[in-house]
C-alpha cells in the first residue's frame, strides 16, 4: 500500500511579499518555484566581486549601472521573486520601481555563488530558468566553487539556449545587449 501524501497549499506571490516585508533586515527572502528560500548574506569576497563588476561595467558602458541586491519579478507570469546579486540596467532604469522590479529593461542579471548547500539548485538551475522565463537577455554566473564564469544568453521558452563557461582569468564576452568584454583575471584574487 502506498502511503498517502498530503498536498501543502501553495503560497501566493502576495502572501510571500507580505511575509518578506515583515522579515528582519538581516534575512533576505526569495520566492523561487513556489518555495520560500532564505538567501545567504554575502561575505567579503562575494561583495568585492560585485564591486569589481560594477567598476568594469561603469568603465565600459557609462550608460549602464549594475545595481546590487535588486529584487526582480521572475519566472513565467512573474510569479517568482529573486533578489539578484546584480541587475544591469540603463542609468535611471529602476526609477519608480518598487521592491520587486519587472524584468523589462533589465539587460543582465548576475549571481555569485555562495558557500551553502543550496547554491547548486538555486544559482545553477532555478535562477537561470527564472531569469530566462522573465526574458532577461543575459545571466552572468560567477561560480566560486570551480573558479569559472558562466554566461547564459538567448532566452527562449523559459530556458537559455546558449551558455558558455570559462575559467577565471579568461576573456569573457558579455553578448548583446550588454556588449562588454570582461578580463576575469582579477577574480582570482577573491578565491577562498
Amino acid at each position: 500500500m502506498t502511503p498517502k501524501t498530503e498536498q501543502q497549499p501553495q503560497m501566493s506571490v502576495e502572501e510571500f511579499e507580505e511575509l518578506e516585508r515583515h522579515a528582519p533586515e538581516t534575512v533576505w527572502l526569495e520566492f523561487i518555484n513556489g518555495k520560500v528560500v532564505v538567501k545567504p548574506m554575502a561575505d567579503g569576497n562575494h561583495r568585492e566581486m560585485i564591486a569589481w563588476l560594477q567598476r568594469v561595467c561603469m568603465q565600459h558602458r557609462p550608460d549602464l549601472w549594475l545595481h546590487s541586491e535588486s529584487g526582480l519579478q521572475t519566472e513565467r507570469y512573474r510569479k517568482g521573486r529573486a533578489r539578484a546579486d546584480g541587475v544591469l540596467v540603463r542609468v535611471g532604469g529602476l526609477r519608480g520601481h518598487g521592491e520587486w522590479s519587472e524584468s523589462e529593461g533589465v539587460l543582465m542579471a548576475v549571481e555569485v555563488t555562495s558557500h551553502d548547500c543550496d547554491t547548486h539548485q538555486r544559482d545553477r538551475v532555478e535562477k537561470p530558468d527564472g531569469y530566462a522565463a522573465a526574458g532577461i537577455p543575459v545571466y552572468l554566473l560567477i561560480d566560486r566553487d570551480d573558479c569559472s564564469v558562466v554566461v547564459f544568453n538567448q532566452p527562449e521558452d523559459g530556458r537559455y539556449r546558449h551558455q558558455e563557461k570559462l575559467p577565471f582569468g579568461a576573456s569573457v564576452k558579455l553578448p548583446d545587449p550588454v556588449n562588454i568584454i570582461l578580463d576575469t583575471e582579477p577574480l582570482k584574487e577573491f578565491v577562498d
